[in-house]
């Protein structure tokens, strides 16, 4: 029995472990998720509904313990309470919208013929969820899957074991089936076998790159549906006319929230030449007004990074960089809690190209580069180059402009005046290296469901 174990970024410490499902105890909780499924989505829609509801009144009810877990489990500090604003928001928008997202599309219904839409729950969705928000991501899928009338089974990064182990108490304490909503903990070749035995009817999966080819790999042939949320690049454009504070507020926090460790966080900055050098003065100022420290202690603002081996990867970043003729503006020692593993010293960098790694590949930590563009028609290049595609920011005073410029930058989402947010009335998706399909809003439901027709001649 192999055991998965949870190494606290905090103190290196193992804070906790699980022993992984075998093979055939993994396929016997698919194969009750499965006969559990039919009963829950017979339901009627209002009554799971309220009940996943409820699960998320006792989700927020465990908050006093939830919030340090997270704290222990991957470094966000307890200052910032937990992610139940966002959870709240996401579940109660996806509740609201279910009964017109759910809704048979009647194309006629004449004393002859009865033709319909109807859409059915897919049946057991897996959900492969990231360490980074626990429970913001997981809650993208599992609530609307779970409104739609499917079990699901989670699976949760082993950094962050003790979030899907929170999730099945609060919705089981709510109502919902233990076989219908199921916690497991997998090692990656039992997920991969059970994606390869189509054990699923949809697999969710929210992670890197490399994490995506092997579920890709795993359902090859399978014909399971997946949606993939992969690796992010996400710019960051300052136009002329834009609100010069605001802008840096906005996007030095998009870039060091979570010591960078955000889906959608901003990773790259291009700044138009009239505003470069009051906006890195700006910036390197906000930077030095952050607390890097136990994630325990309400005065840290910034905590380590989740594992010491994430931080390692924007060390090299950064090194690299430099070597290649990068400055960095931040000087480590203003920061003495940088102790060379998790926790990590906040970074900008100037005179960057996107021949350095720090402004190609992801880093998913707490470093940003700064360049300067003379134009639209600079940045639209610049936030193009790049294999991802997941958000992109423009600030600006001009709506039509913002508008325009979005139409031709390659992302799925275009945020003017704010980044690092995810509206759940609106499609969370992707391009290029960032994956595919479509998560919240109503488009959500498309993927957790599947299309029935009906042609009902009555004479």
């Amino acid at each position: 029995m192999s055991m998965i174990k949870l190494v606290s970024p905090v103190d290196g410490s193992v804070y906790a472990e699980r022993p992984a499902l075998t093979r055939a105890a993994a396929e016997a909780a698919v194969a009750r998720a499965r006969a559990a499924q039919g009963a829950w989505a017979a339901l009627p829609l209002e009554a799971r509904v309220a009940t996943v509801m409820a699960g998320i009144d006792a989700l927020e009810a465990m908050a006093p313990e939830i919030v340090p877990e997270l704290a222990w489990q991957m470094g966000r500090p307890v200052r910032y309470g937990g992610e139940f604003g966002g959870v709240r928001e996401r579940a109660a928008y996806m509740a609201e919208i279910a009964p017109t997202a759910l809704a048979d599309d009647v194309v006629e219904d004449s004393a002859h013929l009865t033709r319909l839409l109807a859409r059915e729950p897919q049946g057991v969705v897996f959900v492969i969820a990231p360490w980074n928000y626990p429970f913001l991501t997981a809650v993208n899928t599992v609530v609307p899957a779970l409104i739609a009338g499917n079990a699901v089974v989670l699976k949760h990064a082993s950094q962050t074991l003790l979030a899907g182990e929170r999730l099945a108490q609060a919705f089981h304490k709510a109502g919902v089936p233990e076989d219908v909503f199921q916690n497991v903990v997998l090692d990656h070749a039992t997920t991969e076998a059970l994606i390869a035995a189509r054990s699923f009817d949809f697999v969710n999966f929210t992670g890197s790159v490399s994490g995506g080819r092997a579920i890709e790999r795993a359902a090859a042939g399978t014909f399971t549906a997946t949606g993939l949320e992969l690796g992010g690049k996400d710019p960051g454009y300052v136009r002329a006319d834009a609100d010069l504070d605001a802008a840096v507020d906005g996007l030095m926090d998009g870039a060091m929230f979570n010591s960078g460790q955000c889906c959608c966080g901003i990773e790259r900055i291009y700044v138009h030449d009239s505003l470069y050098d009051a906006f890195v003065e700006k910036a390197v100022a906000w930077v030095r007004g952050q607390r890097l420290g136990n994630p325990l202690d309400t005065k840290t603002t910034m905590g380590p990074m989740a594992h010491a081996r994430f931080a390692a990867i924007v060390r090299d970043q950064i090194a690299g960089a430099v070597a290649a003729g990068a400055r960095a503006l931040i000087d480590v020692a203003e920061f003495p809690a940088d102790d060379g593993g998790a926790y990590l010293a906040p970074q900008i960098l100037v005179d960057v190209t996107h021949d350095m790694a720090v402004m190609r590949e992801e880093s998913f930590g707490p470093v940003v580069g700064i360049m300067p563009v003379k134009d639209d028609a600079d940045a639209i290049r610049l936030m193009n180059d790049s294999a991802y595609g997941l958000t992109a920011s423009i600030w600006t005073r001009d709506a039509g402009a913002a508008r325009a410029i979005g139409a031709q930058v390659q992302t799925g989402t275009v945020l003017m005046n704010r980044c690092d947010y995810l509206d759940p009335a609106l499609c969370w998706t992707g391009c290029k290296d960032t994956g595919r399909g479509a998560a919240l809003s109503a488009l959500g439901y498309l993927a957790l469901t599947r299309a029935k027709s009906y042609h009902l001649k009555k004479a």
